[in-house]
């Protein structure tokens, strides 16, 4: 049975979707960018932005039974792909254990403000 979580984020309801559905043993989180959805404010940095979405997709994939931990695919999607690299301390920490498959594209995102935006795919219950 299909289940769709929602992180509370206006843009869910006005765009569409969800920030996870859990589907067949796997949690596909949508990207997800820096934004403090509780107050709806963005840091100007790439690196408080990271540990926003972090902490975001942390909570999603907690309320869908999984974790960190158990994240087999990320995609790391950044407007200009020198700020990077000031990311790597924290994503390193993040997924130590999971070691995921992942993929790094250069992209501009929805709001010029957005300098991160990370989307993944998790196993649940394992």
């Amino acid at each position: 049975m299909m289940r769709r979580i929602s992180s509370g984020s206006v843009f869910e309801a006005q765009i569409g979707y969800s920030r996870a559905v859990v589907q067949g043993g796997l949690v596909y989180v949508s990207g997800t960018t820096g934004y403090d959805y509780a107050s709806m404010t963005l840091p100007g940095d790439v690196e408080a932005q990271c540990a926003n979405t972090l902490a975001t997709i942390a909570k999603v994939l907690e309320e869908a039974g999984s974790s960190l931990d158990q994240v087999v695919r990320v995609r790391y999607i950044l407007p200009d792909r020198r700020d990077f690299p000031k990311c790597w301390p924290q994503l390193s920490a993040a997924f130590a254990r999971a070691r995921p498959a992942a993929t790094m594209i250069e992209a501009r995102l929805m709001e010029d403000a957005m300098k991160i935006e990370i989307e993944v795919t998790a196993v649940c219950g394992e």
